[in-house]
């Protein structure tokens, strides 16, 4: 399959963020995963006995995902010292806030390789990001 294929399996807002970082020179890339990082949403009170944390994240990293009116919710809660997997978060909610369980369980499990976020992240990070990824399609297929 193509990267144009590829690409073609992300629904819009994440094909954009996708095409965007992708598109981006290494040095840029990195100042706009911290912003990404900046995005990341508050957490809504009494949503932390909620969410699962992610295991395979370096640094604590806890997600939920549920849907209402056919549409998927995403939350997350990392430190503030944190700023990759905040971007992490903040990439994911711009991508996949408000989709439907069917676009959310069809993205790749390795959709970041559309973005070359190998160029600046680490593959320990990477596999973070594939594990939230994980999760979130799990919370979904579950919450349907």
């Amino acid at each position: 399959m193509t990267a144009d294929e590829r690409l073609a399996q992300l629904p819009p807002k994440l094909q954009s963020v996708v095409q965007m970082l992708g598109s981006a020179p290494k040095v840029i890339k990195t100042e706009m995963l911290l912003e990404f990082a900046k995005k990341m949403p508050l957490l809504p009170e009494g949503m932390q006995g909620k969410l699962e944390q992610v295991h395979e994240c370096t640094t604590p990293f806890f997600v939920h995902a549920e849907i209402e009116n056919a549409k998927v919710h995403l939350f997350f809660d990392a430190p503030k010292e944190a700023p990759t997997v905040r971007a992490f978060a903040g990439l994911l909610a711009e991508g996949l806030e408000g989709e439907s369980p069917e676009a959310v369980l069809g993205v790749p499990e390795d959709f970041y390789t559309l973005a070359r976020l190998e160029e600046i992240i680490t593959p320990l990070r990477l596999r973070g990001l594939q594990a939230v990824l994980t999760r979130i399609k799990r919370q979904v297929r579950e919450a349907r």
